[in-house]
Order: C-alpha cells, then structure tokens, then sequence
C-alpha cells in the first residue's frame, strides 16, 4: 500500500524524498562511523555525557527562573536571548525551587570546577554546579537546545553532565596594531562566554602603539598611543608603501574597568599584557631614556621585530615598569599579569655599557642570562602584589623565572620543556591556533599574515603533547586563540579571522578528546551559526580544496548535499559543466577551476589552481635531507605539479632548518632536457633565508654528473623563480643542490638561530 501511494506522488517530490532519505542515511552512516550519538543535543562544546529523553518543556512568559540569594550568576545573557528570539524574558524568583528553571549551587556535586548538571523533563529544568561559573555556562547549554515553533518555546528533555576539559581556555586581541571599539569588544566576549572560553587575554602595548591609560606617564597617551603613519599591503612587500594618515589612541582606564566587568559578569577573566622587556618602541618613543642609545625613537609603522628595547641595566628602566604595573594592578583583578618576554634582539645590550655592567654585576653569562635576570626582577616584583606571570615561551632563554607560567606559541618545545621543568603551561602554537594566519588558499582571500590554518587544522590540534608523562601532563593548563591585527584594520574583517575558528578552539579547550569529532562538529556549527547573528563570521571551511598525487587531482568539500562542478580549458565552470566523480588526470599542464552547486545553483567562491605537467611530475625522488618541524612533507610534493605558494605552511613547501637540499629526481627514461627550474622562498621575516648558492646538475647513470646552472642571487622579497634554460642535453637524473644560509646573521629577525631553506616544485622540460 505504502508502494502504490508512494508511485502517486509526482516524480519530482518523489526524487527529492529519495535524495533527502539517502542523504539522511549516508548523514547517519558517517556519524555511526565516528562513534558518535545520534540522539545528540548540538551543543557546542560538545558535552561529557549527554541522553535524550522523552517529551518537552514549554518555555512560557509566566515560566519563573529559581536562585538563592547568594547566587551571582549573570541572568541577564540568558533573558536578553530570550527577549530576542519571543519578546519577554522571565522573571526571577528568591524561591530555592519551583516549577521552572532552577539554578542551584550544590557544594556535594561530584563534578570539577565550571562543570554542571542540566536535567530537562516536562515539568521542570534543574541546573547544577558547585559554582556560579558552572550555573553560568549550564545556561549557555540551554540556550542551545532552545526550540521555537510558532510561538511555542519548547525545549527538549536531557540529562546532560558536563565540565571542561582545560582550566584555562583563552582568546588573546592584540589592540597595538589595530585598536577595537569598546562596544566591538563586547560583542566578541558575549561570543566567547556563549561557548564557553573563559580568558581574554588583552594584548595592550608593542612597538606600534601604547594603548591603555597610565595616569603616572601622560606621554604614554600624548606620545606613546599615536604613529604617523601605517603600513599598507603586507610586510614582506618590498619596497614598503605607507598610508601617510597618523593612527593611534588608548582606552581609558574607565573602560578597561568597564570591559573588565562585562567580561567578569561572562565568566571571563581579562588578563592584561604589558610587553617587556622587547617589542618597547612606542614606549621609548616618549621616554627615550629608558633606551640602550638615547634616541631618538618613534613608534614602529610597520610590523616586525626591532633592536631597540628596554635598557636592562638602566634602574629607570624598571621603576618605570613598576610604576606602569602598579595602576594595570589596580585595574586589573586577575591573577596573572602577562609581561611579554618575546622576540627580544640583544644588539643593543651586547653594546650598552649599563647593560654590560649588570651582566658583570650579577654574575650573568650572557645577554640571554640579562633577560632571565629582567624577567625574574619582574616576577618578583609582581609577586610581592600578589600576581603570578605568564610570558610567551621565549622567557626560558638563560633561564626560567621561578614560578612563570610558558604561553608556548613558537612551537610545543617551549611548552614542553616548560612542563618538564615543573611549571604551568598554556599551549598556543602559533601553527595550530593563530587566527591571523589564513583559513582559506582562495585568491580573494583577505591580506592575512601569512601561513596556512583551516578550520579542520585547528580543530584537529591535540594541546596535551603526547611526549610528557602522566604527571607532566599536569602541567599544561589550557590552550588559546592568537588575534594579531597587523592586518584586521576594521572589526568586521576580525570577525571575519576569528569566527568560527575559535569556536573550533572552544571545542577543543572544552570537550574530552574522544569526543571531538570534525564531521560532527560541522553539524553542529551549521545549526548554529544563527548564534552568529551580527558577526562577519568566515564560511571557508565549505570552500573546495584540491590535492594532488600520481592517480591525479582530487577535489573535496565539506558542505552536505553538494556538487563539484570543473574545466580545464579556463572558462568558468556553470551547472553544465563536467561533474566532479573521481580524481581529475591531467597529461599536460592546465588549470582546474572548480564550483560548487546546490539545487542547480551555485555557492561560494570559485577554486582555481594550476596545474603543471613536466618531465619530472610524479617520478621518483631521493632526497639527503629530510625536512623538518612542519615542513617535513611528503618528498613527492616537490613534483606533484603545484607550485608552491607565498603561503609558506599549506604542505607545499619543503623546510630544511640549518641544514642543505639535496634532492635527485629520476625521470625514467633517458630524455632531451631543454630547461630546469625550482622555487625558493625568500622571507626573512619568519627566518626562511635563500640559500647561498644553488647548482642544477644531470647524469646519465646517477653517479657522474654535470653541472648545467649556478645561481648564487635571489633578490625577489618572497617567492622566487629559479629558471635555467640550458642547451638541450640528453639525461635521466636531475639534482639540484641548495646550500643552507645556516646561522641567521645580527640585525635580522632570528639572529644566532638556524635558517629556514624552503624549496618547492622541481620542473623539468
């Protein structure tokens, strides 16, 4: 019967039911495949414990929320949400319970700190936790299981028990380079307390801009909080071009208290970064005699590291810090006071004469054991306040402050050599959670900083480095977001950077590890970005991706219930263009621009790569030297056939740290070879250094070969060509050898460490 009534049904909605019944199952196949539960509540983070029961409670106006009245919590989130999605919001009552919403405190609950129980029946919501915190985000959970229909307002019955994960879960905002509006900050804390994150680490001064009001040093605000001008374009752009407009200001100590508080009604703790002793140009700028030189000294107009910092030998130096420190205490509540630590040059102390003094004063071994000496002085001082410090991971250069607490954000070896040495850790790589990197390899993507982090990237991060033990394990106490805004002049393109990603990050600090999962996640993120309501949020984790290998390139995407449309011949793809089914076989070079479609209509950006056939694509490969850190890649990406890109970690480029390319490719066969070519990759500013010199030989046999091309001169800023057309000449090995820079020279960024050689695309015709 169900057969015959189905066929009366008009063929159109007959194929659309199919369609939506085997997306449906495919849906649930890959859920079942992820271990995950089906009756899940679309939470974000995704809680501990979560069982669906039978029924709904009705939210009514006349519905009462139920608290003590030595409970704090802020109700005001959960009305103001609720005034917005029905127009009232509910009343509140001293009673310890009713038939309502009930929020109890329960000292007896057997949960950790910010954890909370959420029972949902039909007759009643009962939320508990042994702090207001927990109370807090119980009520962030039940916003998110809100239903509306019509004008009901039910929401689904569940037991769920939930606590985090990390104690320590965090979003940092630089302002020195870009400053927020205080009504744009807010807005960004309403998002972070909704999904949980309960630091904000409020990065306020650096050579570009002093931003916070310090009554004691006016000049700070008259001097230190202005620039004549800002850079426009990127920093690697050679030669720099500069806006010409003068950009700066501060917040007044009334509303950093003000931003404070509203984040503190959030459960978010503001902790505040004073940078020291490095990145102090804006600073000397107006007390120059805190400098190694004198001067004269001007706020930075553009992004970078700078050899003038605080004299370290100079005693002014340090009651000016003091003085600085002692109104950011009255201001700021929170245990931690951030003082920086990193990127410090030593050129101007290795010439100082006060700083050569204090290293011989203090018995010290070096400048490196000068900064330990600063920070450890720092400490103690702020100590003696009654605060802790966190610095970034370059504070255990020379030696570790006794009780500092490591962001570790060049890597995970500062974090975990930290937690070997027995102190607290915060874990952000700037690889894994910077979100001034890129998130998208589109071409009309926003400038960003540069490097590579997709949604799916930063998600995947695990915090926990798998090297410590059980009890070093206990070292690591959270993990944080980085928000540089070198290149997020306006708040909208910030939003842009930040969102969704550190909701990506917010799972990740919150959730237990064996219940993340990617595919769920996007569910999930997908039913709720109307929370986003407002914010310029980024949709570029549905965005087509391309890789390559030897059965040819592939195209994927994330967004359910779509179709990949392609051409190879440079027109634009429309729905008539060739479905993409399986992986695409390219016998000569061509690039591939690929569309989405739903519904026969397309969505989101065009993809486009090139694609470049040669001589050595796909061949065998032997190399010396393997890469390194990040860029230790799959050896067959230097003839997969794209080119590498300036995005320097997109898994294109092969990294060599202090160490020389040595790479043969085997062609096969015995062939005319009329030109070689090779990308290096030029940026000085995140240590990559061309190499000294770079040599193209063929062989015959693999044993005896000839030099072809020579080049010891690579003066592009960036990516540079290596192309040598040769006379035509019969062999089947390529090599080409690359010697690394090896120690960074002073005066550039990285001095006295390795050099970065960075190769890509081995081309052969």
């Amino acid at each position: 019967m169900i057969n015959i009534l189905f066929y009366k049904i008009p063929v159109f909605f007959r194929c659309l039911i199919l369609r939506l019944l085997i997306l449906t199952a495919l849906q649930l196949t890959l859920l079942e495949a992820s271990g995950q539960n089906l009756m899940g509540s679309g939470i974000i983070p995704k809680p501990v414990k979560e069982i669906r029961k039978d029924g709904f409670f009705t939210i009514k106006a006349n519905t009462k929320l139920f608290f003590s009245d030595n409970q704090h919590v802020s109700l005001s989130f959960f009305n103001q949400y609720l005034r917005d999605l029905t127009g009232f919001s509910l009343s509140k009552s001293n009673l310890t319970e009713g038939n309502g919403i009930n929020l109890v405190i329960d000292s007896a609950l057997k949960i950790k700190p910010e954890g909370y129980t959420l029972v949902i029946t039909t007759k009643r919501i009962d939320i508990k936790a042994i702090d207001e915190s927990g109370l807090f985000y119980g009520l962030q959970s039940l916003m998110q299981l809100i239903k509306k229909n019509g004008k009901a307002i039910a929401v689904p019955a569940y037991y769920i028990k939930d606590e985090p994960r990390f104690a320590y879960r965090g979003m940092h905002l630089d302002v020195a380079r870009h400053m927020f509006s205080v009504a744009t900050i807010k807005k960004w804390l309403d998002v972070l307390a909704f999904y949980k994150i309960n630091t904000f680490h409020w990065h306020l001064t650096d050579d570009q801009g002093w931003r916070i009001e310090i009554k004691k040093y006016p000049s700070l605000q008259k001097i230190s909080a202005f620039r004549k001008e800002t850079l426009i374009g990127h920093k690697r752009a050679n030669p720099h071009v500069f806006d010409g407009k003068r950009y700066g200001g501060f917040y007044s100590q009334e509303e950093v208290k003000d931003i404070i508080n509203y984040a503190a009604k959030r459960q978010i703790t503001t902790i505040p970064e004073i940078e020291m002793p490095g990145h102090a140009s804006a600073v000397l700028a107006a007390y120059p005699n805190l400098g190694c030189t004198g001067g004269p000294y001007e706020t930075a107009t553009f992004w970078g590291v700078f050899d003038d910092v605080f004299c370290a030998g100079n005693e002014e130096t340090f009651n000016f810090l003091e003085g600085v420190l002692d109104e950011v205490i009255a201001l700021f509540p929170s245990r931690y006071i951030h003082i920086g630590g990193d990127e410090c040059p030593k050129t101007r102390w290795h010439d100082c004469p006060k700083c050569q003094k204090r290293i011989k004063e203090e018995k010290l071994k070096d400048e490196h054991g000068l900064q330990s000496y600063f920070i450890a002085r720092m400490e103690k001082y702020l100590n003696a306040k009654g605060k802790k410090i966190i610095g970034w991971d370059e504070i255990l250069e020379g030696g570790l402050a006794p009780d500092a607490t490591v962001m570790s954000w060049t890597g995970l070896s500062g974090g975990i050599a930290a937690a070997k040495l027995k102190h607290d850790v915060i874990m952000t790589p700037e690889k894994f959670v910077y979100l001034d990197y890129y998130q998208s390899l589109n071409k009309s993507e926003q400038i960003a900083a540069g490097g590579y982090l997709p949604l799916r990237k930063l998600y995947d991060y695990e915090p926990m480095p798998a090297e410590l033990g059980a009890a070093e394990q206990g070292y690591i106490k959270g993990v944080q977001a980085n928000v540089w805004s070198e290149y997020m002049a306006e708040g909208k393109k910030a939003e842009y950077m930040i969102f969704p990603r550190v909701i990506a990050l917010a799972e990740m600090a919150w959730s237990k590890k064996e219940n993340r999962n990617y595919t769920d996640f996007l569910v999930r993120l997908n039913a709720g970005l109307k929370f986003l309501n407002g914010i310029n949020y980024s949709s570029s984790f549905y965005e087509i991706t391309g890789k390559s290998s030897p059965d040819g390139f592939s195209l994927q995407t994330d967004m359910p219930d779509a179709e990949i449309r392609y051409t190879v011949d440079g027109s634009e793809p429309t729905m008539n263009s060739k479905k993409y089914t399986s992986s695409v076989k390219l016998e000569k070079s061509a690039t591939i621009k690929a569309k989405l479609f739903k519904g026969h209509y397309p969505v989101g950006k065009l993809y486009e790569q090139q694609i470049i056939r040669s001589l050595a694509s796909d061949k065998t490969i032997s190399l010396k030297n393997s890469g390194n850190g990040n860029y230790n890649v799959d050896k067959q990406v230097l003839v997969n056939g794209i080119p590498g890109s300036p995005i320097y970690n997109n898994g294109e480029w092969l990294g060599l740290s202090g160490t020389d390319f040595e790479a043969v490719a085997d062609l096969g066969t015995e062939i005319i070879i009329k030109e070689i070519s090779i990308n290096v990759l030029n940026y000085q500013w995140q240590k990559m250094h061309p190499p000294k010199e770079l040599i193209m030989e063929i062989s015959a046999d693999n044993i005896n070969f000839k030099e072809v091309a020579r080049q010891t001169s690579f003066k592009l800023e960036g990516l540079n060509v290596v192309l040598n057309k040769i006379n035509p000449v019969t062999a089947r090995y390529v090599r080409i050898k690359a010697t690394n820079a090896g120690i960074i020279p002073d005066g550039f960024y990285g001095a006295g460490t390795k050099a970065w050689l960075m190769v890509d695309e081995i081309i052969v015709n």
